[in-house]
């Protein structure tokens, strides 16, 4: 297993992005150690909220909500999942699992002694956030979900296979267009490269390339069994929560009515779609960080 680091010079002066580093080691397999970087604002509140981003994002999608977040009393912790951002990336494919990215993520709750937790995961941060609210619900004391899912073997569609394909094929993957194509008010340029910085060349896309691969959207996938299992667990989670999916997301859109239906903490919640794309962060963040700093009212 070889662990690859983004030179820091990549992420020099970046719009609208000046938030401290933080990074925690985590033990990544087979005794290989890696660096994962998370933001941490107004980290003497004890009222957290964590934003778990997806695919091929990182921290960077949640600039605009973290100080919506921060000046409304909430400390903010956003992490780049191992394989993105500033976090350490592993050069193989193969080396990236569902199983891990939940137990790499893990340790930010762990490591941080994090309680009182409001948690918000878009795409993949949803995927890997779930199960997290489902082994340690009492960490957590609510969920805003936007545009994601825990799928159970089914539910795979001629779309997702093509973006699948296309990660796993396309020559040059480029991150900060894949966002563009994923929202409805389009970055600029600068924010584009932005999405592109943690990637110098192909061998640091592994991930990025690979998690199409994890979604377990078919039977046999490894993963199944586990999302039925903390789907179980979450079918008794009762505390506050919400769903603010795009109207204009191709890849979740209806989603939002199964964790409605299944969430006992869903049920009489103010749930909205919003006018966003995938990338609801970068369309809608206001309304968003509204949403979480609501969830209570």
């Amino acid at each position: 297993m070889k662990v690859l680091r983004t030179p820091s010079e990549y992420f020099d002066n970046l719009k609208d992005y000046s938030f401290q580093e933080n990074f925690i080691n985590i033990e990544v397999g087979e005794g290989v150690t890696a660096r994962m970087h998370y933001v941490d604002e107004n980290s003497e509140s004890s009222d957290v909220v964590l934003l778990l981003h997806g695919e091929p994002t990182w921290s960077y999608l949640y600039r605009h909500m973290i100080p919506i977040l921060a000046k409304a009393g909430k400390r903010v912790i956003a992490p780049d999942l191992i394989g993105f951002g500033k976090s350490d990336k592993l050069s193989e494919r193969t080396d990236y699992t569902y199983e891990r990215h939940v137990a790499w993520t893990r340790n930010i709750i762990e490591q941080l002694n994090l309680t009182n937790i409001t948690f918000f995961g878009q795409d993949w941060g949803g995927l890997i956030g779930l199960r997290l609210v489902a082994d340690m619900p009492d960490a957590f004391n609510g969920m805003v979900l936007s545009n994601t899912g825990l799928p159970i073997g089914k539910g795979a569609s001629e779309g997702f296979d093509s973006w699948k394909n296309f990660c796993e094929t396309v020559e040059k993957f480029n991150s900060g267009r894949v966002v563009f194509g994923g929202c409805v008010s389009k970055i600029d340029e600068d924010e584009t490269a932005a999405y592109n910085a943690p990637f110098p060349d192909d061998t640091y896309l592994a991930c990025a390339r690979h998690f199409p691969s994890l979604v377990p959207l078919s039977p046999d996938n490894e993963a199944v069994q586990d999302n039925i299992d903390a789907w179980e667990k979450l079918k008794k989670f009762d505390k506050p929560t919400l769903t603010l999916f795009g109207s204009e997301d191709k890849i979740f859109l209806g989603g939002e009515k199964i964790l409605q239906k299944l969430i006992p903490g869903a049920q009489n919640m103010d749930h909205k779609l919003i006018n966003a794309g995938h990338f609801s962060q970068e369309d809608q963040p206001e309304e968003l960080a509204k949403g979480i700093i609501n969830l209570f009212n």
